[in-house]
This record gives C-alpha cells, structure tokens and sequence, in this order.
C-alpha cells in the first residue's frame, strides 16, 4: 500500500480513501464532486459521513462506529485514524491517515504533503484519538 499526497487544505480524508482503495487523489476528488462533497469544505475534518461514503463508492467496507485508540497493538490490520484532534467551537477537528500491517509492519499512510517522509513509523509522535476499522477483504 503506498500513500497518495493530498492536494488541498481539506484533502486528508480524500487521500487517505485513495490510498486505501489504490487510486488516484485527483480520481477520489472526482467521485466526491459526484457525490455532492465539496473538497473546500471544513467539515471534512469533523465529520466521519463523508469517508464513509467515499469508502462505500469504492465498494470498501468500514466499521460503522468509531472505536478508541487504545494501542498501536491492538489496531486492526487496516484503519483509517484520527491523529491532530482538537475543538474549536465545540467541534472537533482532526487530520485523518490511514494505518495498514504490511509485509513491511505496521506503517501509518500520511497525505501531508510538507512531510520528509509519507510512510511514517514514528509511532510515537502520532496520537490518534480514535479510528474506523477497514475490512481488509474489501480494499483493492
């Protein structure tokens, strides 16, 4: 599995639905126009229905609640996380990456594009909050 970079402020849960899927930001970013989400809006870092639709157009199945992060062990082979949350406003805010046990052990796929490295280990300095469970036979 390899990351694809986001090309907008809001894009994070567009690439990390490309990544997930293996296809293209610019590919995601055209599907999420058809399905009526709009790249420019803020909510995309405060609202997991858009993912979730993003996932389901690219037939990938997802677990329909958030679960706490509690461990980097206990995650489930494929995830999509929510790392950077805060409030504001009394709403939540996060950057969404994905998380995937490979050949090459467990990675987290982060879009930002000012990153040195896109395949992070760094295990440490990422705090999720929480995350949706991908169902692995369902991923490209």
């Amino acid at each position: 599995m390899r990351p694809v970079i986001q090309e907008d402020k809001t894009g994070c849960g567009l690439a990390s639905v490309a990544t997930v899927a293996g296809v293209s930001y610019q590919h995601v970013k055209t599907t999420a126009g058809q399905l009526g989400i709009d790249v420019e809006d803020p909510t995309l870092w405060s609202d997991t229905r858009y993912v979730r639709k993003l996932l389901a157009s690219y037939n990938i199945s997802a677990s329909r609640q958030v679960s706490t992060f509690t461990s980097w062990d206990n995650l489930p082979p494929l995830a999509l996380l929510a790392i950077k949350w805060h409030s504001k406003n009394n709403c939540a805010f996060w950057h969404w990456v994905a998380f995937h046990r490979g050949t090459q052990g467990p990675m987290v796929l982060d879009s930002k594009r000012e990153l040195r490295t896109h395949a992070r280990k760094d295990f440490g300095r990422i705090k999720p909050k929480w995350f949706i469970t991908i169902n692995s036979q369902s991923h490209k």
